[in-house]
């Protein structure tokens, strides 16, 4: 799979992606991350990409022009486009595993008040975002999407079905269960005896309902009569 991200801000992942999870992919050859500096395509010596917008108002507005140069400049036939905005559609696990199924996916990062709406009409596949919140910048949602779908790509992670057991993704869509290790009683707090008797199938139904009252008093809107 190849990933191209397309910022003003490319020093923002670099930690990031030569880190744990991300670093194995890239050094396995499971995906390949291009990273896109859209000031480099500014055509003015002060590499300047963004402009007062048409009818007043606060903020800037990123130019067409280097967007579109930049698009154009990552672009392949395979290329799913998605722009990084608080007005797309709320990013999940399904999305999530569904992205990391695409060939060559195309991270397009917002900054200022947005990006030109006639590049996005152009370009873009769909608009995406991690929830009802306005950051600085693209950046970070970017990063949050590459993270969450980068799971979902055969042999990133060490057991081949984790990112399938994880929240989202048991108890019809909710979330997944408590989990315990050593030592058995920590601080007076045991854990849960049916976790050490060997019954699996005990042990399957426990993590079931467990998971499922955390959902129900948590986050009641997921999937709330399955739950139920």
């Amino acid at each position: 799979m190849k990933i191209s991200i397309l910022s003003l801000f490319p020093d923002f992942f670099t930690s990031p992606l030569n880190t744990s999870i991300l670093k194995r992919a890239v050094e396995k050859g499971l995906v390949t991350i291009q990273q896109v500096d859209i000031r480099d395509f500014a055509d003015n010596k002060h590499r300047k990409v963004d402009d007062r917008p048409y009818g007043g108002g606060p903020g800037m507005v990123m130019m067409p022009e280097p967007v579109q140069s930049a698009i154009d400049f990552v672009r392949t036939n395979e290329a799913h486009i998605v722009y990084l905005t608080p007005q797309g559609k709320r990013f999940d696990a399904k999305m999530a595993e569904r992205l990391a199924k695409k060939e060559h996916l195309v991270l397009l990062c917002g900054h200022y008040e947005g990006i030109d709406q006639r590049v996005i009409d152009l370009n873009v596949t769909e608009e995406v975002s991690i929830g009802d919140v306005v950051l600085t910048s693209g950046c970070p949602a970017a990063l949050i999407v590459l993270d969450a779908l980068i799971r979902f790509i055969p042999g990133v992670l060490g057991d081949e079905f984790s990112a399938y057991q994880d929240s989202f993704h048991t108890n019809d869509g909710g979330f997944d269960c408590p989990q315990f290790t050593r030592p058995y009683d920590f601080r007076g707090v045991k854990v849960p005896e049916v976790l050490t008797q060997g019954d699996h199938k005990k042990i399957s139904e426990w993590r079931a309902k467990e998971g499922k009252a955390k959902t129900l008093r948590v986050r009641p809107d997921l999937n709330f009569e399955k739950i139920l």
